[in-house]
């Protein structure tokens, strides 16, 4: 099996909806659908243990000490997983809306999608910053032509944000790349490295700005309800159901095992920002008119604890941080296509002029109730698994910690439940009266999130066996290197 087909048919794809203009829709999601297939092939052919499969490894620069070095293990199983399997839902979306030159639009989602796919299995940093500053492109470029109506001052702002984080990131693997003995930018040879303390810590800052802007968590979050807000609902899905966990992913693949002693001496202050921008999220959620807003806010309250799980550096948090980075792509994307089908029939975001959608709308109440319950992670939804097995972990670093990171499950139950209730339940009014149910594609794309919701809810033992074997594995490896 070759990687580099799931790593560049994206970007053939995306040649192809600007070549056929009439049928660009088409074309991206006959793409997207093709990556999918030959990803699920793949995880056919893998095998559940510590090892990379499915490596590539040639030479870029070699003068420079660059290689297009790209492999798959558990964790990057999933992730590709959830980079292939939502990305035909985010096409899929788009089918019943009207875009100025979607051509353009479809041809830059699939651009993005190769870069994300990138960062997920990069073994080279180079490579890695690469994949991380292609996926940033696209979406700056969705954000502008397709955004709302602060486009100008909002897109700057996340342009400013992630591209300062990214430059510090460039230094610090600039600097480590110096420091192996054959200037190179293998992951392994940066593994290797045995660096002081306090070079450590300097380079952990370097690595947690970057990636802390891109989750984001508390006090990095200030671009992100503003561009969640504006961006269109297809761009706002590519930032919530996948951009986001870049950052999450480059924690668990990048920072830790790279600077383990900069990690212990900071990890106590990353840990209190996670916790601390699950209360201050979920506060700020609960005083919300604007739905999209409201959920733009979730979404970071959600991350704060799929953070504090990565931090506390134990199986079960990171375990279930591999399979809440799943669960909240899904549970995302679910919810803001939700508040696109509303946004496009009644042309408001704001919940108290809504008011009685499940009498006009059975089907679209039924779809999103499943949803916010996958959200607010009942038993038996696939938000359920991910957040016990992070609260799990938080608990075994600190009671008190895991108490407070427990009032993620409770006020967003509170404030997800009410948004639920104001909007769908009590009377009609005269905006609501005429709400049509949803149809077409839209009952496709709400369909499968909903089978997702309920399927991974019941039976997550499959995805948690993809990446057991690698995070035990990396976890080792941490623990061995900080021993040493």
């Amino acid at each position: 099996m070759n990687l580099l087909f799931v790593l560049f048919f994206p970007l053939l794809g995306s040649i192809a909806c600007l070549l056929n203009k009439n049928y660009a829709k088409q074309t991206a999601l006959i793409s997207s659908l093709i990556t999918l297939a030959y990803a699920l092939v793949m995880l056919s052919h893998f095998e559940a243990d510590a090892s990379r499969q499915f490596m590539v490894d040639l030479p870029w620069i070699p003068q420079l000490g660059i290689h297009f070095k790209a492999g798959l293990d558990g964790i990057s199983m999933i992730m590709v997983l959830l980079t292939t399997g939502l990305v035909p839902l985010i096409i899929l979306s788009g089918f019943n809306r009207d875009f100025k030159n979607p051509s353009a639009l479809f041809a830059l989602v699939l651009f993005m999608q190769s870069g994300l796919l990138l960062v997920f299995t990069a073994l080279d940093a180079f490579l890695f910053y690469v994949g991380w500053e292609a996926a940033l492109i696209p979406i700056y470029f969705i954000l502008a032509f397709w955004g709302g109506g602060n486009l100008i001052r909002v897109n700057m702002k996340f342009f400013i944000y992630t591209f300062a984080g990214s430059l510090f990131m460039l230094l610090g693997i600039i600097y480590l790349h110096l420091q192996t003995p054959e200037n190179t930018y293998d992951i392994d040879a940066f593994y290797a490295l045995h660096l002081d303390a306090a070079t450590q810590g300097w380079l952990f800052w370097c690595f947690f700005l970057a990636f802390a802007i891109k989750m984001p968590i508390f006090p990095f979050h200030t671009w992100q309800p503003e561009t969640y807000t504006e961006a269109p609902t297809m761009g706002t899905m590519l930032l919530a159901g996948i951009m986001l966990k870049m950052g999450i992913y480059g924690v668990i693949r990048w920072l830790i095992p790279i600077v383990p002693l900069g990690f212990v001496e900071w990890k106590e202050l990353a840990i209190i920002l996670s916790i601390t921008g699950i209360v201050y999220a979920s506060i700020i959620a609960f005083t919300q008119k604007d739905m999209k807003r409201l959920v733009a806010y979730s979404s970071i309250a959600h991350v704060g604890l799929i953070a504090a799980g990565i931090f506390v550096w134990n199986a079960e948090g990171l375990q279930g941080a591999m399979i809440q980075m799943l669960n909240h792509g899904i549970n995302a994307i679910g919810l803001f296509f939700v508040m696109d089908i509303i946004i496009n029939r009644l042309h408001t975001r704001a919940i108290p002029a809504m008011g009685g959608i499940a009498k006009v709308a059975p089907k679209l109440a039924f779809a999103f109730f499943i949803i916010v319950l996958g959200a607010v992670a009942l038993p038996l939804t696939n938000g359920f698994i991910g957040e016990f097995l992070l609260l799990n972990g938080v608990y075994q670093y600190g009671i008190w910690y895991a108490a407070i990171a427990g009032l993620t499950t409770i006020f967003g139950a509170v404030y997800l439940l009410r948004m639920y209730k104001n909007m769908m339940q009590g009377t009609l009014n005269e905006l609501t009266s005429s709400f049509k149910d949803i149809s077409g594609s839209e009952i496709a794309v709400l369909g499968i999130v909903c089978t997702l919701i309920i399927v991974i809810g019941v039976y997550p033992q499959p995805i948690l066996h993809i990446s057991e074997a690698a995070v035990n594995g990396l976890i080792s490896q941490v623990n061995n290197k900080l021993a040493f």
